[in-house]
């Protein structure tokens, strides 16, 4: 039965459950005292039958999908030769295979991948078949046992919400143990990384060209990993995006909360809220097309040269796309700035201006530091832009009209297709990835002190 289907059928279930448990309680209290006979409402009987037989089937149908991928592979692993060349990359075989098996057949695959394909497809029938029957029995039957619990004495409300306590609970674990995975699994590539290529040479060198020494895709010459112009660039890149996108988000959010009318402020902000949900392939469209080539034209009319491809186009660019997150936040907590301090700063003779500078700013620091370490997050975290307008030239200058590359843009470049992850090219990017998160991390433990700073001399 496909995946589609069998939740559809588990939403049923959980619904006729729901049904059913509300129904007998409304029953036996018809035949008592009516609804004061009952420990909860009649609906958290329901929902005690319904999620009892909905969120356990949906554990064990997720654990499942997790597992069934590994387990296959396990299967499979026994069609694999058992004299393997030098080059031989199991990833790469086990993707061919599956295509095979979905019937994607691209030239003449050898015979035992054929085979695998074939097994493979059997394995995955049996495993769908299986876990339907799992699924769906595990539902029916833990529904049955918790409609059998409905009663006058049971207490469905505290049951529904010790559960949804623990669907919370859960949620927070998964959130925690997310990024515990994604900063180990960066840090043990990195670690591999470091013992191929030397720290000081990556952190302090001033050449980066990755090559691929492995297979039919090995490049000639000799690579070198410096990160210093990747830094470089993502550094003037993010600069010059917020150069434009702070004062013109900040001063925007000061005209909408303090200045325009309510008419007014109807109109701008959602316009100006329309920037944000534009896709990114959409400026980097705008950037490659018409800002880098109108660049170009201006510099060059005035003897200036500048590169088809620059950090001043992708950085202005950018920063347009992330005026409305200094713009929309800032706004917001000038917002929740108490009156009272603007009343308290006109009684004492200021302008608008000056309370404006002098209490409503300082006062919403902290808010305001906090939307402009999101617009730098956004900025330095961006790909899309950089690759189409400021290109994916290594190159170390401080010159905004020459070509330039970040390091999300490498990582992408880096890690596309399939590769060894026994390379220095591609553990690079893990690299890369380490540095990138360290920084984010030494930006936000900056902002809460500046946040703490501030708020414990205007709470």
């Amino acid at each position: 039965m496909p995946t589609n289907l069998v939740l559809l059928v588990l939403l049923a279930l959980a619904v006729t459950y729901f049904v059913l448990g509300r129904r007998a309680i409304l029953s036996q209290g018809q035949r008592a005292s009516g609804i004061r006979s009952m420990h909860s409402l009649p609906h958290y009987y329901g929902v005690w039958a319904g999620v009892a037989a909905l969120l356990p089937a949906l554990v064990l149908m997720v654990l499942w999908i997790g597992l069934e991928d590994s387990i296959l592979r396990a299967l499979v692993a026994s069609y694999f030769p058992a004299e393997r060349p030098e080059n031989f990359i199991e990833d790469v075989f086990f993707t061919q295979i599956k295509n095979v098996a979905q019937g994607n057949v691209v030239g003449t695959p050898p015979e035992w991948v054929m085979q695998a394909a074939g097994a493979w497809a059997g394995f995955e029938r049996s495993s769908q078949n299986l876990m339907s029957a799992a699924v769906l029995g595990t539902c029916a039957v833990l529904g049955f046992f918790a409609y059998k619990q409905v009663g006058l004495e049971f207490r469905a409300r505290n049951a529904v919400e010790n559960v949804i306590m623990a669907v919370l609970v859960a949620c927070s674990i998964v959130a925690i143990l997310t990024t515990v995975g994604i900063v180990f699994s960066v840090l043990f590539e990195s670690i591999k990384f470091f013992g191929m290529v030397s720290p000081m040479e990556f952190f302090f060198g001033l050449d980066w060209i990755p090559k691929a020494n492995f297979g039919e895709n090995a490049d000639s010459g000799e690579s070198a990993y410096g990160a210093i112009p990747l830094f470089a660039g993502t550094a003037l890149i993010s600069a010059i995006a917020l150069i434009v996108a702070v004062p013109t988000g900040l001063f925007s959010a000061i005209f909408l909360s303090e200045y325009a009318g309510p008419r007014l402020r109807a109109i701008v902000k959602p316009l100006m809220e329309i920037l944000a949900g534009i896709p990114t392939v959409v400026y980097g469209f705008f950037a490659a097309l018409t800002v880098a080539p109108l660049f170009k034209d201006l510099f060059a009319s005035v003897g200036m040269s500048a590169s088809s491809e620059s950090a001043l186009a992708a950085g202005v660019v950018m920063g347009v796309m992330i005026i409305p997150f200094v713009s929309s936040l800032s706004d917001d907590v000038i917002n929740a700035v108490p009156q009272s301090l603007r009343d308290a700063a006109y009684g004492l003779g200021s302008t608008k201006s000056e309370a404006i500078r002098q209490v409503i700013l300082p006062a919403a620091l902290p808010g305001i530091v906090g939307a402009i370490l999101l617009a730098v997050s956004r900025a330095v975290g961006e790909t899309m832009i950089v690759v189409m307008a400021a290109g994916l030239a290594a190159n170390l200058t401080a010159n905004p009209l020459e070509a330039v590359t970040t390091v999300t843009s490498q990582i992408v470049t880096i890690l596309k297709g399939d590769q060894s992850f026994n390379s220095p090219m591609t553990l690079s990017a893990f690299a890369l990835a380490l540095t990138l998160i360290t920084v984010t991390l030494a930006l936000n433990v900056l902002a809460i002190r500046i946040v703490k700073k501030y708020r414990e001399q205007y709470d």
